[in-house]
């Protein structure tokens, strides 16, 4: 299950539907009156206020957490893919990486079998603040998963890859008319 947590655009979408379900799933509209992207993009505007608004309490933000997730504890992880894994442009990574460094997180090495790239590694309090983050994101999974029986999670991992398929594979505006 901690898996997910590396599969940037399925976790995505994972909050989002499961979000949705618990914000969405009782109100007056019907859902024939909400579109699949409007109740994505709604919902995981939620769990990106949630992440934030908890994360600020430790003087981070959803973006420093997920990369902290990207960050193998002992070996150090490229730079690339943490942008990868967390399914985040360079440019936005960049900054969020200057920032963990600048509050003592991380720290970069030259990457010994990539002369080009660097390594970045988690610092003692990036490992702590890691563990935060997991701990966050795991208790957030937990209260989704007493809420939801195990078939309808599974109906929405199924939904999830099948939306991932087809854009993924092009599938969606591509189609011959």
């Amino acid at each position: 299950m901690f898996l997910i947590l590396f599969q940037p655009k399925k976790i995505q979408i994972y909050y989002a539907c499961i979000v949705f379900f618990l914000i969405f799933g009782f109100s007056n509209q019907k859902m024939k009156d909400k579109t699949i992207d409007y109740v994505l993009r709604a919902t995981w505007q939620a769990v990106s206020r949630m992440y934030n608004e908890e994360a600020t309490k430790y003087g981070g933000s959803m973006a420093v957490g997920f990369a902290l997730l990207s960050i193998d504890r002992e070996d150090g992880t490229p730079s690339t893919n943490i942008s990868s894994r967390m399914g985040m442009e360079p440019t936005s990574l960049t900054r969020t990486l200057k920032s963990m460094e600048e509050k003592g997180l991380i720290y970069r090495k030259p990457n010994p079998s990539d002369g080009r790239g660097v390594l970045i590694y988690l610092t003692e309090e990036g490992k702590e603040k890691r563990a935060l983050s997991k701990e966050t994101v795991l208790r957030f999974n937990e209260s989704v998963r007493q809420n939801i029986s195990d078939e309808k999670i599974k109906h929405f991992m199924e939904v999830a890859d099948v939306i991932n398929e087809l854009i993924q594979d092009k599938n969606i505006f591509n189609q011959p008319e």
